[in-house]
């Protein structure tokens, strides 16, 4: 009931769309928690990838927005948003084919209508291995159906095209969004690359050094935020002085058989 006193306001948890590197789905009921937990007007994502907490969170504040430099993912979502109808079109007949996927992934993005590209991204992103983002191979699992089944996917697309309803897009590099929507009332929600995997994401879209400045600018600003990042000694001194919650996570690559326990760190102000 506080929650909703604070002015939030219920909403259907959506599933994502397709699985994205570092998404999240592993920690993401204990970031919710912690998100719905904080009282807030504003909810503003920094690297929003697939949205694999964004679509997760079943509350909602009277303005969100969520953000990401990729080109294909701000145009993916503006897409979704706004052209619903023809971008399901251009879904209908695909299926999940090896061909297929490699004329696809040897297309440079940019000689691409902005349908093209989104439909390109998602079919891509649906089939590759881990949810790569660069090096993407072509993903078979043999104890499910094909990665791209339209009559499956078409829900789910839809879902989200409704979920996306009132929310703004954003394409801006992390340190101008934060500052732009940065007042008290504001959670920014944070995931960054992994340290160590800052080049996962495609050339130019994060260095290591952007750490430091994160840091930074976060000590400074009127709002609140909640990060999610691997557990490093390095990343524990760029961020002393924060709330800083070690967190164990179960992760599984290829079967239950491969799975591991790994450390990630919830930080907050």
């Amino acid at each position: 009931m506080s929650n909703l006193q604070d002015g939030l306001t219920p909403v259907a948890a959506v599933r994502p769309l397709a699985p994205y590197m570092g998404g999240k789905r592993n920690l993401a009921k204990r970031l919710i928690e912690r998100i719905s937990a904080v009282s807030h007007t504003t909810y503003a994502e920094v690297f929003v990838g697939m949205g694999g907490v964004f679509f997760r969170r079943d509350l909602r504040p009277a303005c969100e927005v969520i953000n990401d430099w990729s080109e294909d993912v701000s145009t993916f979502f503006r897409v979704l948003q706004r052209h619903y109808v023809p971008f399901m079109e251009m879904l209908r007949w695909q299926v999940t084919s090896r061909a297929g996927f490699e004329k696809l992934l040897a297309m440079p993005a940019d000689s691409l209508t902005d349908l093209e590209r989104s439909a390109r991204f998602l079919y891509l992103q649906r089939i590759a291995f881990g949810g790569k983002v660069t090096g993407r191979n072509f993903g078979v699992a043999l104890d499910r159906p094909a990665r791209f089944d339209i009559s499956k996917v078409g829900p789910m697309i839809e879902a989200a095209h409704e979920r996306l309803s009132g929310v703004v897009i954003e394409r801006l590099p992390w340190s101008a969004f934060v500052a732009r929507y940065d007042r008290p009332g504001t959670l920014f929600y944070l995931d960054p690359p992994y340290h160590g995997c800052e080049a996962d994401y495609g050339e130019g879209m994060f260095t290591r050094d952007q750490f430091a400045a994160m840091a930074d600018q976060l000590r400074g600003i009127a709002g609140r935020f909640i990060l999610s990042i691997n557990d490093t000694p390095e990343i524990r001194g760029t961020f002393a002085g924060f709330n800083i919650e070690p967190v164990g996570v179960r992760y599984t690559v290829g079967g239950t058989s491969n799975a591991h326990m790994a450390r990630e760190l919830i930080i907050s102000n």
